[in-house]
């Protein structure tokens, strides 16, 4: 993994992981690295993973210095020496991780068997299809199908109904809670049709072999998570969190789209590579695009690439972020900064699931996870008619909001001493300085108690006390500003109103689907057993 280690004066000070995307340098404690320095300005450089290797691009009044020559982008090589005011850092393409500073949690099996609708604060609510007998020696049983395929008949199989029938005498397979049943070694009537391949079975249907008989059904189950310490590289004791952990562990199983939400600093971008290198895609790319960063005009190539010549400057064909994430997981980070134009050519891939290079003419179907973030309120941006319905509803199938660090201060000293032990091995926190980190509000949350600890490392030395803990509240403004309505964008299906933007848009989709629930998830772009759900949630169903 690409590393920077920064130096002053010839001693070493620390050293930052850079991943795919955009790291920020400069004096700033919402920068991704913030160096206390006159001579560093407070944006001073960008450093961009991109597929063609890693770019420095100077944003500094100061002057940006890479192999002793002022420069305003350059590709960075193996051993590049990056100067930013009286530090310099040596940039390295490989650089190995020791084993205790990290905090990855096993990898989940698929949960393909069950279909998450809702994530709350402590738990998830869980479309699962289950079989109530109503005929033979089993009748009064309703039976949970927990496993991807099940058998059911005489012993050995999951279920047991009769000791005069074979094992596995009926097969049923459950495909986030729906079902279908294939061909056993008895003869199965699904509503009076011999069943000869395998056969999706709708609720409510029957399905009979000799004198036993049973109907499909579908239940929603509400779980509290289990509670965890840590999930991928982020950790925590109070209750909140370690509730979090378990929730985002359950939501690793799935494949359904995720909405990070929450204040800039509180660890979105953590968490999407936590739920793709603890899910069933890890071994997958992780391709994460800054949807703030990227100018109108390129974002098509961005996303879905380009044909050699398409435009001017294409002189080699690309591939988008769709395809370099096929087969993993695509993280939209700054997703409420996209424009009107950007939201509909996104959604039209999300919709079709077909991306088509600038200047290409065949299709490609990428096969990609989409996790977003952002730290705007996207259901005030719906009402405001600055964000899609729509496009809203493909991305929040499962939201998260990352609690601000305010809100978990007793998390503070732990989160403290892993960010030293990973960042700088030889510092320490005393136990004052671990108390004055507790008495300060963190409205930069994770990211600026890390600047906050690099700056009194650079600057104190490795014993880090209260005295040499110094703060800027003053670099922080407000991070959501009130959207401004865009002239022409209305969200689809029709503009919500009303206090609850969500229930107004559902309100909205039964109009325009004329109360067809089926076309109503499918405009929405969300399963239909999400639509009920909510739906009885919000008085409804």
């Amino acid at each position: 993994m690409p590393m920077l280690q920064f130096t002053s004066g010839g001693r070493a000070l620390f050293r930052h992981r850079l991943h795919p995307g955009r790291t920020v340098v400069g004096r700033s404690d919402r920068c991704d690295v913030a160096l206390p320095a006159d001579g560093v300005s407070r944006t001073h450089c960008v450093i961009d993973g991109r597929p063609d290797g890693w770019w420095l691009i100077d944003r500094s009044r100061h002057g940006t210095l890479v192999r002793g020559a002022t420069v305003t982008r350059v590709q960075l090589a193996e051993g590049d020496t990056i100067g930013i005011g009286p530090y310099a850092a040596i940039f390295t393409l490989e650089e190995e991780v020791p084993d205790e500073l990290t905090t990855t949690t096993a990898a989940v099996q698929a949960a393909g068997h069950e279909e998450i609708v809702e994530v709350r604060e402590d738990g998830v609510a869980a479309s699962r299809a289950c079989v109530r007998v109503n005929g033979g020696p089993a009748a009064g049983r309703t039976l949970s199908l927990m496993r991807a395929r099940q058998t059911l008949g005489g012993p050995g199989s999951e279920h047991v109904l009769s000791p005069d029938l074979p094992r596995g005498a009926v097969i049923l397979r459950a495909v986030r809670g729906r079902v279908m049943v294939e061909p056993g070694p008895v003869p199965v009537l699904l509503a009076g049709t011999r069943v000869r391949e395998i056969t999706p079975v709708l609720p409510g249907e029957e399905l009979r072999f000799g004198e036993h008989s049973m109907v499909i059904d579908v239940e929603t189950v509400s779980e509290e998570a289990e509670e965890l310490a840590s999930f991928g590289e982020m950790v925590g004791r109070s209750a909140s969190m370690r509730k979090l952990f378990g929730v985002l562990r359950r939501m690793a199983a799935h494949d359904a789209p995720v909405l990070l939400t929450g204040e800039s600093g509180t660890g979105k971008e953590l968490s999407a590579r936590a739920l793709h290198e603890q899910g069933t895609r890890g071994a997958g790319p992780f391709v994460a695009v800054n949807c703030a960063a990227i100018t109108d005009t390129l974002f098509e190539s961005e996303l879905f690439g380009h044909e050699k010549g398409s435009f001017t400057g294409a002189t080699t064909r690309q591939d988008g972020a769709f395809q370099r994430a096929n087969g993993g997981t695509l993280f939209l980070d700054e997703v409420g900064e996209l424009k009107a134009d950007a939201q509909a050519k996104l959604l039209r891939a999300l919709e079709s699931g077909e991306v088509r290079r600038v200047g290409g003419a065949n299709p490609e179907y990428p096969d990609v996870r989409i996790i977003s973030a952002t730290n705007r309120n996207l259901q005030r941006m719906v009402s405001a008619g600055t964000f899609r319905a729509d496009l809203y509803f493909r991305l929040a199938v499962l939201t998260v909001r990352m609690p601000s660090l305010a809100d978990r201060i007793s998390d503070v000293p732990l989160l403290a001493r892993t960010l030293l032990a990973r960042n700088h091995p030889s510092a320490t926190l005393t136990e004052d300085g671990a108390a004055a980190l507790t008495t300060y509000s963190w409205p930069g949350n994770v990211r600026e108690l890390r600047n906050v600890l690099t700056r009194a490392f650079v600057l104190g030395g490795p014993s880090i006390t209260s005295g040499s803990l110094s703060f800027n509240p003053w670099a922080f403004e407000e991070d959501e500003p009130e959207p401004t309505p865009r002239p022409g964008l209305a969200p689809r299906p029709g503009p919500p109103q009303g206090d609850d933007p969500e229930r107004a848009v559902l309100i909205a989709a039964l109009d325009q689907a004329e109360g067809n629930r089926t076309r109503a998830a499918r405009d929405l772009g969300i399963p239909r057993s999400s639509l009920l759900y909510k739906l009885r949630r919000h008085g409804l169903g």
